[in-house]
């Protein structure tokens, strides 16, 4: 097990700016003496951001960079020409092992292009998939993949089935985590050609618990640990998942605040809902990674506050402290 633990967070590129970054490598720093933190990013901003914080300054260094990748940019063509940049200066701290971990709440494009150009993919490893924890009624379960490889082939689906397994097993404690595959009905002869032609490659591999296919409407249900898919159907499911969530919430407050009655039938069950409604909060669940790269990088969301940073270090300090990474590529090859 490692025991020290150094992640680079690039500051710039969220919707919220710096300040959420730095409180958030604050809080992470002041609850383990054993992470180091990198902060990326315009200096004289970031120096006086932390000035209002109380911390080991041994744990925290600060990275002058004068570019910054936005989401106007060509990703490809940002992580090329914008050498500076806060994103790129960060991924290299990596690839040159300053760094075990890279997190940004940044252009998705950049980032995915950044993991792959950059840091690179491990040996083995046929693509990368960008990995969510998505809340369910159960427990937490790993989509993947969500948005990096929109066309890909059977024997990635396969790769990427081991791979999840080995994340649910060592990051979220499951013996023997569930496998299934997103199609449109239970049975084997159901779905496209994709579907058609990778369960049955899945029900051959002996390292791994498929149970077949899931459709959408049971992955609320926490029917599984692991759900497998291409990335334009898994980013579909994710987005329509945020934008349900958010639009349940919007109708459920305004039920409750619409007249007198409403407002103490809210007091009364507030406590419950709240607790009720943390199980669909997947903030404190860490970022998506990217995982089957030679170095681990994760993709918050740009909106994230501090919370869901404080969260990504923990993540980060755990897949490094277990060796996920090395796990994932010793579990390709066998």
């Amino acid at each position: 097990m490692k025991d020290s633990i150094n992640i680079v967070i690039d500051t710039l590129g969220g919707d919220n700016g710096a300040a959420p970054m730095v409180k958030g490598a604050v809080t992470g720093v002041n609850s383990d003496s054993s992470i180091k933190i990198y902060l990326t990013g315009k200096e004289k901003e970031l120096n006086e951001l932390l000035k209002g914080y109380q911390y080991n300054k041994e744990q925290i260094e600060v990275v002058n960079t004068t570019e910054e990748i936005t989401c106007h940019d060509a990703p490809v063509e940002a992580v090329r020409t914008k050498k500076d940049s806060s994103m790129v200066v960060a991924l290299n701290l990596v690839k040159e092992g300053k760094a075990d971990a890279f997190i940004s709440a940044g252009s998705s494009g950049a980032v995915l292009a950044g993991g792959q150009f950059i840091v690179g993919r491990a040996k083995g490893v046929k693509r990368t998939p960008l990995a969510p924890l998505i809340p369910t009624l159960e427990r937490p379960v790993l989509l993947l993949d969500c948005g990096a490889n929109v066309d890909a082939k059977p024997e990635v689906l396969v790769q990427f089935a081991k791979m999840g397994s080995i994340y649910m097993e060592e990051i979220e404690g499951i013996k023997n985590p569930k496998v299934a595959i997103v199609n449109i009905g239970s049975e084997d002869e159901k779905g496209n050609a994709l579907v058609k032609e990778t369960i049955p490659l899945l029900r051959e591999c002996s390292d791994i618990n498929f149970v077949g296919s899931i459709e959408s409407r049971n992955i609320p249900y926490g029917e599984a640990d692991v759900v497998l898919t291409e990335a334009f159907v898994g980013n579909v499911i994710l987005k329509l998942y945020e934008g349900l969530s958010k639009a349940l919430m919007k109708e459920i407050k305004g039920a409750m605040l619409s007249n007198f009655k409403g407002k103490i039938g809210a007091l009364l069950i507030k406590k419950n809902l709240k607790k009720t409604l943390s199980k669909f909060d997947a903030s404190n669940k860490g970022g998506a990674p990217l995982l089957g790269l030679k170095g681990l990088v994760v993709k918050i969301h740009g909106n994230s506050k501090e919370n869901e940073v404080i969260s990504a270090i923990k993540q980060c300090s755990e897949f490094i402290k277990k060796d996920v990474s090395g796990k994932i590529i010793n579990g390709l090859q066998n």
